[in-house]
């Protein structure tokens, strides 16, 4: 069977053979509950014990008693922990069916985060914080922000059964309920710690909430790294025009001889280096484009450059690109101003979300005023200003900091990194 490509989301649907008696799991997805027991879950309620061992390992009693396993259905009487998977996951598609009663609410936690919010739609009492939009939004959201409330009240009577798709790339999550678009590609906040990205992985928590629900045809897909980038760059692509041809350097200057075209993509030759850079400058602008870092690969991105000098201090900056967990690495700035996506010098980037040596990683920086943000395979870990930065690696100023406008390009620093699927949108 083909695999289900996400770009077609609305269109698809879950074969009808999946609810009957017998369980069946569509191809390319694991069963996350096989029907007949609680095995590959555990109780755990996260607001009570983040992460500590001791502290779930209190919560299993309970979690036997409240949770239950009827006609092939997982059962939950209102109370105890939450269901939770034994596994951690990353990038994936869910498929997951529920049913429950008046006045009760609960809700699905990815990445061990709260959470796709499921409401008794009809419950007036709680009309103020949302229930009356229906199921599906990201409650847990600040307000206003994408994604909180759901676009369709898409719920069904009680007694019926609704059905959840969920995409999760990065943190950005989108949901399907009964085959409405309810969210889509919004960042999921980190309830946790707002000012910093939702987990790489986490577990799936399904929420008790003080009344019964029911869950069945439990399915996860792990997407992979290709079918992520097609899925993030899709979102408004008709604003963005291409800036490499992937096929020579018109439109490109400055070290043009160290670079090379390889597969489609431009790649800095291996012990060359230097300032690749468009002919026309820029202001404010959104650069979408993919890149693969060799082990210990660094390059750069040159923002607001001026045609000459050091992009990272005659520029607006250089934002790192580096294969900063390498062990050579070990010992850059201790305050993060050199790691991958850092405006270097000045601003550090959260780490841990690169995909390893060798992969294809995604990646949107958006220039506005003396502001940047950083989102890298869906996830966002730069979003600072410089102007407000007083303080600078080594003590080095910037002098090119407050440029309002300069090129775009490549900062080359020895090592065959590749960029490909360049695109940018002026704002």
């Amino acid at each position: 069977m083909r695999r289900l490509c996400l770009l077609a989301i609305v269109g698809l649907s879950v074969p009808s053979t999946l609810f009957a008696q017998e369980l069946e799991v569509p191809k390319g997805f694991t069963a996350l509950f096989n029907g007949k027991d609680l095995q590959g879950w555990h109780g755990d309620n996260p607001h009570q014990t983040k992460g500590k061992k001791e502290a779930i390992a209190g919560q299993q009693e309970a979690f036997n008693t409240h949770w239950s396993v009827e006609n092939g259905e997982l059962v939950n009487d209102g109370h105890g922990p939450y269901c939770t998977t034994d596994k951690v996951h990353g990038d994936y598609e869910l498929l997951i069916d529920y049913k429950t009663v008046a006045k009760a609410d609960s809700g699905i936690y990815l990445r061990g985060t709260p959470q796709v919010q499921i409401w008794d739609y009809t419950d007036e009492g709680k009309f103020g914080i949302g229930a009356d939009k229906g199921s599906g939004g990201l409650w847990n959201n600040s307000k206003g922000a994408a994604g909180k409330d759901p676009r369709h009240l898409a719920d069904k009577p009680f007694g019926e059964w609704n059905r959840f798709r969920i995409i999760q790339i990065g943190a950005r999550t989108t949901v399907q309920l009964n085959g409405k678009m309810v969210v889509y590609n919004a960042i999921m906040e980190n309830y946790w710690d707002r000012k910093k990205a939702l987990p790489r992985t986490g577990h799936i928590h399904l929420q008790t909430h003080g009344g019964e629900i029911r869950w069945r045809n439990i399915f996860i897909r792990k997407i992979d790294s290709e079918e992520a980038n097609k899925f993030l760059a899709s979102k408004d692509s008709k604003e963005f025009r291409p800036i490499f041809n992937g096929k020579n350097f018109d439109g490109w200057q400055g070290a043009v001889d160290n670079y090379e075209i390889v597969g489609g993509a431009i790649r800095c030759k291996k012990g060359k280096g230097g300032n690749l850079f468009t002919k026309d400058e820029y202001a404010d602008f959104v650069v979408r484009l993919e890149f693969k870092l060799p082990p210990a690969g660094n390059n750069g991105l040159a923002i607001r450059y001026p045609g000459k000098g050091n992009p990272a201090y005659d520029g607006m900056t250089e934002l790192q690109v580096l294969d900063s967990e390498h062990p050579r690495y070990a010992n850059l700035d201790k305050k993060g101003r050199q790691y991958h996506a850092s405006a270097y010098g000045m601003m550090p980037a959260q780490r841990g979300y690169l995909r390893k040596a060798g992969e294809w990683n995604y990646q949107e920086v958006t220039v506005k005023g003396s502001t940047i943000k950083v989102e890298l395979n869906g996830s966002v870990i730069l979003n600072g200003d410089v102007s407000k930065v007083t303080e600078y690696m080594a003590n080095s100023p910037h002098p090119g900091k407050m440029l309002k406008k300069g090129f775009f390009g490549f900062a080359g620093h020895n090592d065959p990194v590749e960029f490909r699927n360049i695109k940018i949108k002026t704002l």
